[in-house]
């Protein structure tokens, strides 16, 4: 894995830690684990191991949450990841296919064009017209890939996928077998093999999953953070990992204009001041801590290339109106009664009305 790569898997990312930790992890480990299911959870949590080594935390949040979703992994169950957009779902899911499988590649994208072949299997047409249906004419999905290795296998966003196609795992899913009657035969799935999908019912365009689909899966609900320390904590985290990775030419923000940045976003996504002293309208986007931390990253962006390199209130301002606006009628009138209301009357937020107030 060469430097010059954007983005790492997590398991070449993190290889140091999962390497660590399988030197110390003597628990049982269930077939085709690559740690236990105590490592994984510390693994995804965090934690100063025997040796002294510091494994870094990958979720922040509750740790009975990921001893659930790994010990529901852990039995015949399937895991379904569920919250609104930006709670870190494909994050969670990325690491614990990467602690549990040594890879986390084994992946299928949900969206509106997602078809059945991409979930069961698809075919070499030049192999299937020259011999016809074969094994060698066969083009396994990842799906077919994690039950014939024991490994996992990802759906992200499950509620993009058309109702006819996600329905298409139910076998899978209760038999753990994938039928190609093509060749009169099927796979099994091997000790190991089990799937995580990730899924949100605040997008537009969301298939509901039906009853037996859901019946398939164990759900667990990540939550947006609880207080505004611990969304923080994340914040400040993932833009210090994004800022290295991208090699972003200024300083790191500091913590007040971080805690600025999520304290508008908390406020604005509850209806409500931190205090609890005022209600505010809500805008229709979601206001995700992944959002807070693209605004954050963009505006150090701005800062390091065409600044001082220091993040300043007008770097803020300039991607905090795309991530707030996006209906340009209704967010619009929303955005403006929080800077007059709010903003404007906090008086160390000085810089940040003005700046904001010329963005409009």
């Amino acid at each position: 894995m060469t430097a010059s790569v954007l983005r790492q898997h997590a398991e070449h990312q993190f290889a140091e830690e999962l390497e660590e930790l399988q030197k110390v992890d003597n628990r049982k480990r269930p077939t085709n684990w690559q740690l236990s299911p105590w490592a994984v959870v510390t693994y995804l949590v965090g934690g100063t191991l025997e040796n002294g080594f510091k494994v870094t935390p990958k979720y922040i949040g509750s740790r009975r949450l990921m001893e659930v979703a790994v010990a529901t992994v852990a039995t015949d169950r399937a895991l379904l990841l569920f919250g609104v957009p930006g709670t870190a779902k494909s994050w969670v899911s990325e690491h614990m296919t990467a602690a549990i499988s040594g890879e986390s590649t084994l992946l299928v994208q949900g969206t509106a064009g997602t078809s059945e072949e991409q979930i069961r299997y698809g075919w070499n047409y030049a192999q299937l017209l020259t011999h016809g249906p074969s094994e060698n004419a066969l083009v396994p999905s990842p799906m077919m890939q994690a039950m014939r290795r024991g490994k996992i296998a990802r759906i992200e966003e499950l509620t993009r996928i058309p109702a006819d196609v996600q329905d298409s795992l139910i076998t899978v899913l209760s038999e753990k077998t994938l039928p190609i009657p093509e060749l009169g035969s099927e796979v099994q799935a091997v000790r190991g093999f089990s799937v995580i999908a990730t899924a949100n019912n605040r997008d537009k365009g969301v298939n509901e999953l039906s009853s037996a689909l859901k019946r398939r899966f164990n759900t667990v609900i990540l939550p947006v953070p609880a207080s505004e320390e611990e969304e923080v904590s994340i914040v400040v985290k993932r833009v210090g990992e994004l800022g290295r990775a991208l090699e972003l030419p200024a300083e790191p923000p500091a913590a007040k204009e971080v805690a600025r940045v999520v304290r508008i976003f908390r406020e604005l996504r509850n209806g409500q001041t931190e205090d609890g002293s005022a209600k505010l309208k809500s805008p229709t986007s979601t206001l995700s801590t992944a959002e807070a931390i693209s605004v954050i990253n963009n505006g150090m962006a701005l800062a390091g290339h065409f600044g001082d390199g220091v993040l300043s209130a007008a770097d803020l301002a300039a991607g905090m109106l795309g991530a707030v606006v996006k209906d340009p009628v209704q967010d619009q009138v929303v955005w403006a009664e929080y800077l007059e209301t709010v903003v404007k009357e906090r008086s160390d937020w000085k810089d940040l009305y003005r700046a904001f107030r010329e963005q409009l």
